[in-house]
């Protein structure tokens, strides 16, 4: 296989981001942890969002999330 054609390839995880301020929040740390370890992110896809509900009151956002990362020649 040739090196252009393993640039073209891509793996795709599903992680859940967590936030105690919103959705948008939790997509963005879902993002950033997963970069902590993974290289080539290129791209993230929102598949759910929930949280838990306090005293009539969202306290904590959630993100499940897709990270699509490339994949390189070893």
């Amino acid at each position: 296989m040739t090196e252009e054609r393993l640039s073209n390839l891509a793996k795709v995880i599903e992680v859940v981001g967590v936030s105690s301020d919103s959705w948008e929040d939790a997509v963005k740390n879902a993002v950033e942890k997963a970069s902590e370890t993974l290289d080539n992110i290129t791209g993230v896809e929102v598949v759910n969002y929930n949280g838990i509900v306090q005293d009539g009151k969202v306290t904590t956002f959630k993100a499940v999330v897709k990270i699509a990362f490339g994949l390189t020649n070893r």
